[in-house]
């Protein structure tokens, strides 16, 4: 088949990998190079550094709101386009263009977690298992009928990062077999329930402060929900501490102690042990390695704000 990609950050490059092995790709869509680094040089996409590896032609528009974009959309004469985790929303004759219309793999089994940030919101959100969707996209927000799904565990230590690097590694077979059996007629979309729909809101910046007035579980799943990025953080002393590991153990304490030199943290019910953070403009460290250079002994308290209340 005749396909574009339409992708932008690491986990959509095996689904990429996969339809560039087996069909052909006319362009590839994605979001333009943005900066980063100590230097702020523009950095292309991790999408787009695999098309040109791939030598596949590449296309960065703003929107879809120039006529001319569309226009250059329509004339590739597509059987489909393929969308993971692009970053723009798709207005209706980029929909319509293709003759399969546009496939999107999104993240969830949904109806559940629709929307920007669902690997997250599944961890934090206590979520036993996950999974991927692969469907037909419609103009609402991830509402668009099923192809095939693909379920997994949420393993009890997991990491968003971690979640996100499996689920993409399933979704190019995913996204395959859904493609390929779409086109043959041999999978018919089927309607999403509305029942059991939630919004996976975009990770705002505030959700990244531990409260350590909240229990140590739920503290653990926001840190596992958060890492690597944008990772909870605390503080000590005014310094910003990046906590992307942590595991709950017995303890008790002012939310916010530290309850032994070993960085055991008590919270508003139990207590969390740090296992795995960063200090700014540090790489990121085990505890051990931390503690070489940060300390935080016995009856310190984390998470002050200017008045001496725990957060």
């Amino acid at each position: 088949m005749r396909l574009a990609f339409m992708g932008t950050p690491d986990f959509a490059v095996p689904t990429l990998d996969a339809l560039a092995e087996s069909h052909e790709i006319a362009a590839v869509y994605t979001q333009p190079p943005r900066p980063a680094g100590r230097g702020k040089k523009p950095r292309p996409s991790p999408v787009q550094a695999r098309a040109e590896a791939l030598g596949l032609p590449v296309r960065s528009p703003l929107n879809f709101r120039d006529p001319a974009d569309r226009d250059a959309f329509a004339a590739l004469d597509l059987d489909a386009a393929v969308v993971v985790a692009y970053g723009l929303i798709l207005p209706e004759p980029i929909l319509r263009a293709p003759r399969l219309g546009c496939l999107n793999l999104h993240g969830s089994l949904l109806p559940r977690w629709r929307g920007a940030a669902p690997i997250q919101r599944a961890i934090m959100a206590g979520d036993a298992e996950t999974g991927l969707c692969a469907m037909v996209m419609e103009r609402g927000l991830d509402t668009g009928p099923v192809l095939l799904d693909l379920r997994t565990s949420i393993g009890p230590r997991e990491t968003a990062g971690a979640l996100t690097a499996r689920l993409a590694q399933m979704g190019g077979e995913l996204m395959l077999e859904a493609l390929e059996g779409f086109a043959a007629d041999r999978l018919t979309p089927r309607a999403q329930p509305e029942e059991g729909a939630l919004y996976a809101t975009k990770i705002d910046k505030d959700e990244a402060r531990i409260d350590w007035t909240r229990d140590a579980e739920a503290l653990d799943r926001q840190i596992r929900g958060l890492s690597p990025a944008p990772g909870a953080w605390t503080s000590l002393n005014g310094e910003r501490l990046k906590v992307l590991l942590a595991t709950p153990e017995a303890g008790a304490g002012r939310p916010g102690e530290a309850l032994d030199d070993a960085l055991l943290i008590a919270c508003g019910r139990g207590a969390l042990r740090i296992q795995t953070a960063q200090r700014p403009g540090r790489a990121v460290m085990d505890r051990e390695t931390l503690l070489r250079g940060f300390s935080a002994p016995k009856g310190s308290m984390l998470g002050c704000d200017d008045e001496g209340e725990t957060r």
